[in-house]
């Protein structure tokens, strides 16, 4: 605590006002800083690690040493990671800097979350590893205060690291088949409370909800889903993969922790926040819970994402992040719009689900109806002209998943009523990539049109 006073007194008297209202009120500064001011702030961090100090004499199997002078100027010279052997999130002596670095990334992530929408967060903490295995410490943390419970009740979504993290953490998990309201898959609640009620709440380690996902999947009813955690004292982990770029899904959250249970909810920092893949934030409205999910982390981590997103934020600032998230709803709406007309023109359907505001979807029935294999076609075209991020999703698929098979794989139903092509407007999208997208789509699918009548031609004959 001395140590964490002694340095914060030396920064605000060199940052003055910079960095007065992150160390103090813990906030993300509302006007981003220039590349020059960061990279001061870095480097008066990096000094205040050991293996950076003059005439330091280490004689540790963990002293920072780099070979190489490229990786240490990659990192910075923050070479210690953050947090000691018993917690990620723990002071560690020989790098104050480091770990000034790791308190300050997390007291700024947590100020994004509220400004996002969840405004009652008590707690968070960045943790370098992706959103499945971020759930999966979550897991884990809860085995220890329900040691008898081996099911996880998980409404249906055809993502495989989700699934998979229940099954790394032991658990079984216990899949709700999502019901079909017009064009939208959502959250079977009956199906839910009747599973509790047949395997027993003390059976039940929690209920594993989503938010963020591909349409026709819609989010969870969250509120629903949190009342009755509640009622039945069962544990709720949320995958908000990348819902922080969404009102709404922080929307969601913040309401099921307003009327019911919510413990913990995971966020990739990659999907949210334009940085490099490796990083998630775990969060929630018990500070306590929290603390207990940081402490299971074993060993020490790497700095890297909480490096990544804190040089990310202070370059946008508060106004520069707001100011991403109005950007990405506007081209929301205009994806949409311009997708259904695309859809018409070709005969087909923009899906109605309008409780998704990430995810869009088009029908291909043309398509499916003429060739199965044209479907899965579209995807390659699509993918060779530079098109990364759609999704074609055929009628059908089965795949199997850690001895699990999924009927329909992909379309989260095992009979979705037509084949159909994802799109999504995620945080940074430009108009550009909207328009190149669909002009690109729009080639595809009179070229696929064109080869299915000459297969179904060549069949006739």
């Amino acid at each position: 605590e001395n140590t964490w006073i002694k340095f914060s007194s030396f920064l605000i008297s060199k940052f003055g006002s910079y960095i007065y209202i992150i160390i103090i009120k813990g906030k993300c500064p509302e006007d981003g800083w220039d590349e020059s001011t960061i990279e001061l702030f870095l480097h008066e961090l990096a000094i205040m690690d050991s293996n950076n100090f003059l005439g330091n004499c280490g004689v540790g199997e963990r002293e920072g040493r780099v070979a190489s002078g490229l990786v240490a100027r990659r990192h910075y010279r923050l070479i210690h990671g953050i947090g000691r052997s018993g917690d990620i999130s723990a002071v560690q002596p020989k790098a104050a800097g480091s770990s000034l670095l790791n308190k300050l990334t997390n007291s700024v992530v947590l100020d994004i979350i509220k400004l996002a929408g969840v405004r009652t967060v008590t707690n968070c903490f960045v943790v370098p590893m992706a959103t499945g295995m971020s759930l999966t410490l979550c897991f884990l943390t809860l085995r220890h205060k329900r040691p008898k419970a081996k099911y996880i009740i998980w409404p249906r979504i055809d993502q495989k690291s989700c699934f998979k993290s229940m099954i790394t953490a032991g658990f079984e998990p216990v899949v709700i088949e999502n019901v079909l309201e017009g064009d939208e898959l959502r959250t079977d609640i009956e199906a839910v409370e009747a599973k509790i009620k047949a395997l027993g709440a003390e059976n039940i380690l929690c209920v594993h909800s989503t938010t963020s996902c591909f349409a026709p999947r819609v989010p969870d009813r969250l509120e629903e889903l949190a009342v009755i955690c509640a009622n039945y004292d069962i544990p709720h982990i949320v995958n908000n993969a990348y819902g922080v770029q969404s009102s709404k899904c922080m929307h969601l959250i913040q309401q099921g922790a307003r009327v019911g249970r919510i413990d913990a909810f995971v966020q990739s920092l990659d999907k949210n926040f334009m940085v490099p893949v490796g990083g998630a934030i775990i969060a929630g409205f018990n500070e306590s819970f929290v603390q207990e999910i940081s402490k299971m982390y074993p060993g020490r981590a790497s700095a890297s994402p909480s490096l990544d997103v804190l040089i990310t934020l202070l370059s946008l600032g508060a106004s520069g992040y707001k100011q991403l998230l109005k950007e990405r709803k506007e081209m929301f709406s205009y994806l949409s719009s311009e997708l259904k007309k695309l859809a018409d023109n070709h005969n087909e359907r923009l899906l109605d689900t309008p409780h998704n505001p990430i995810s869009l979807a088009m029908s291909l029935k043309n398509l499916d109806e003429n060739n199965d294999v044209a479907v899965t076609q579209l995807g390659s075209m699509l993918f060779t002209r530079q098109v990364s991020g759609a999704r074609v999703v055929p009628c059908g698929s089965v795949q199997t998943v850690n001895n699990y098979t999924f009927k329909g794989f992909m379309s989260h139903a095992n009979n979705y009523p037509c084949a159909y092509l994802n799109a999504a407007s995620a945080i940074g999208i430009k108009k550009q990539d909207v328009d190149v997208f669909l002009k690109r789509l729009d080639k595809c699918l009179k070229t696929s049109r064109k080869e299915a009548k000459k297969e179904k031609s060549k069949i006739q004959i």
